[in-house]
This record gives structure tokens, C-alpha cells and sequence, in this order.
């Protein structure tokens, strides 16, 4: 692969991604999201991601910013119905601000990109701002500043991938994704071109600690009914079986 000739368009990839899942308070959050649209779906990375891109396109076209951010709004932060986490920190520990957070704001100092603290609210390991980080140093590195090509590296293998497929499949699943689906179709495609650049592999599925549901205690009496049914429903299947049997 001939990475120079693909970072304009990871370049591309990121900053739509970022304007999707970024939360701002920007007037221009979605400014440039059509061209890029546009560009995308010109050259799709497989045929599912290029019928979602324009899946994108005309939902934003028809029904408009507000509309997107509505749905943004009830997957992500709205309390009626679960909410998607979108920290890395969240998938790795289970918090919302740890080490994963500490890991970007280390990666970030190593940088001249800052955070517009104004317009983003959230973490430093937020997806949406992972996703404007990674823009951002790609384009560094389109205009030249390779010394940024082992950082990027260290982005995607020690934050992204390690939990981006399973926020893929909580937005996805989620009750009020519509357009949002579409979304995670380009991400995911997206992020298995990555992988391709990076030469990592996707990370096993991790297991998941379940908490024991505790045992119902019950009185002696209770005890002494439950038994009693078992039996009788244990009688009664042998009779049965009897009677087939003659």
C-alpha cells in the first residue's frame, strides 16, 4: 500500500467521522460535511459504506442539521433510553475518566494541537475527539511533518482499536439509531481499512464480567410447596410414561 497517496483520504475519513460524533456547541458543526459527502461517495472504500454515504447525504439534505442532531442527541446523551458511552476509558475500565484519557493527553502534548475547550466539551478520549486528534495529525503528516507517522500509529493501535468495535455495535443496536446505522457502516468499513494501513489485527472480543444475580431467599414453608409441586409434576410424568408403554 502506498500510504502517502491514501492520507488525503484518511484525512477525509476522520474529519467526517469527528463532525459525526463529536459533541460541540460549534454553529459550523457540520460545515464542509456535504462536500465531503460528496468526495466519499465518489470514491467509497466498498459498495455497503458508499450506499450508506449517500444514505448520509440525503438524510442531511432533506431533513437538515437539526434532525442529525437529534438522533446524536438520543443515542448519546438523552436519559428516556440508554446511553451509549463513547470514552475509551469507558471500554477499557469501565470509567469514564481514566487511563486511556491520560494515554491522548500524553499523545496531545507531544503535538502543537490543542483542544478548543470553547466548543468540545467532552474528554480527550471521546470518540469524537479521538476522531479530530487523528484528522488533525494526518493532515500534519500530508503536509509534511513525518515525524508524526509514529504517533498516529500509537493512536489507533493503543486507543482505537481495542474498543471501536464494540461502540460500532452499541450505535448500531441502539432503539433510536435510523440514520446513525449508516454511520457505523462507514466507520466500520472505515476502520477495517485502518487496520489495513496500520497492519493490526482486530482485537479478540473481550470477555465480559456479569454480575451474579443473587439468590432469592425463600421460607421454609415456600420451600415445602416447591418441593411438593416437583414431586407431583415428577409423578405425574412417570404415570405417563407408563401408560405409553404398555
Amino acid at each position: 500500500m502506498n500510504r502517502e497517496s491514501v492520507n488525503n483520504a484518511r484525512s477525509l475519513y476522520y474529519g467526517f467521522l469527528s463532525k459525526m460524533f463529536v459533541f460541540t456547541t460549534s454553529i459550523e458543526r457540520y460545515k464542509g460535511v456535504i462536500e465531503a459527502l460528496d468526495v466519499m461517495i465518489e470514491n467509497p472504500i466498498d459498495e455497503n459504506s458508499g450506499e450508506a454515504l449517500r444514505e448520509i447525504k440525503e438524510f442531511m439534505v432533506s431533513l437538515g442539521e437539526a434532525a442529525m442532531i437529534q438522533e446524536y442527541d438520543d443515542i448519546f446523551h438523552n436519559p428516556r433510553f440508554p446511553v451509549v458511552r463513547n470514552t475509551a476509558s469507558y471500554y477499557d475500565e469501565g470509567v469514564e475518566s481514566g487511563h486511556k484519557r491520560v494515554e491522548v493527553i500524553n499523545f496531545l502534548a507531544k503535538t502543537k494541537i490543542r483542544r478548543d475547550e470553547e466548543n468540545y466539551k467532552e474528554n480527550e478520549d471521546s470518540v469524537g475527539f479521538i476522531f479530530t486528534f487523528m484528522h488533525e495529525l494526518v493532515a500534519l503528516i500530508v503536509e509534511g511533518n513525518k515525524e508524526y507517522e509514529t504517533l498516529q500509529h500509537c493512536m489507533f493501535t493503543e486507543v482505537i482499536n481495542p474498543f471501536i468495535d464494540e461502540f460500532i455495535v452499541l450505535v448500531y443496536e441502539h432503539k433510536m439509531a435510523k440514520i446513525y446505522k449508516s454511520v457505523t457502516i462507514v466507520l466500520n468499513a472505515f476502520i477495517a481499512f485502518e487496520r489495513m494501513y496500520f497492519e493490526v489485527a482486530k482485537p479478540p472480543l473481550k470477555e465480559k464480567k456479569r454480575t451474579q444475580k443473587p439468590v432469592e431467599p425463600i421460607s421454609p414453608a415456600e420451600a415445602r410447596r416447591r418441593a411438593e409441586n416437583k414431586a407431583k409434576k415428577a409423578a405425574g410424568l412417570e404415570a405417563k410414561v407408563e401408560r405409553a408403554t404398555r
